[in-house]
């Protein structure tokens, strides 16, 4: 199983059609928030399922602000991460995490993609497609595969 993991596009989707079209197909689209209005055009482009949730510019949208669901094995929790200060550091977003019993949380907000694996917790932030923030500004998302064993692997990817 392939799944496209981005975030805040901030309803400029030129960079998000140019990774549909660069990754598909894909089994799944997954956007953490900050969408503005582009909910549409993102779940059309993906022809797959797709999962999204309401960021902090997501202003009058009917998105639910987080959502958790499986993929494979794994128990997902999908927030845009703003309300766990994620911009100061990912540790207030895996304690609640792990209060919530999830084994992956995925979110988004800071622009800065991570990839953070530890025992009893995984932490994806696909960075941005629109706004990129860390070093080198290139923006990104992230690609997760099931292997035959159903075990996740995530890479970071660039435009």
């Amino acid at each position: 199983m392939k799944v496209l993991i981005v975030s805040d596009t901030h309803h400029h989707n030129d960079n998000y059609i140019r990774v549909i079209e660069r990754v598909a197909p894909v089994d799944m689209v997954i956007h953490c928030g900050d969408i503005e209005g582009s909910e549409y055009l993102i779940a059309e482009c993906a022809g797959c399922p797709v999962q999204m949730v309401m960021g902090n510019n997501d202003f009058f949208s009917d998105l639910p602000r987080e959502k958790e669901f499986n993929i494979g094995k794994y128990k997902v929790w999908l927030t845009h991460g703003h309300t766990y200060y994620v911009s100061m550091s990912n540790e207030n977003i895996k304690r609640e995490a792990r209060e919530r019993g999830v084994d992956i949380v995925m979110y988004g907000h800071s622009h800065r993609p991570v990839i953070d694996i530890e025992s009893d917790i995984i932490a994806i932030n696909p960075g941005s497609l629109t706004y990129p923030r860390q070093e080198g500004k290139k923006p990104s998302y992230i690609i997760m595969d099931l292997d035959k064993n159903g075990d996740a692997h995530f890479t970071i990817n660039y435009l």
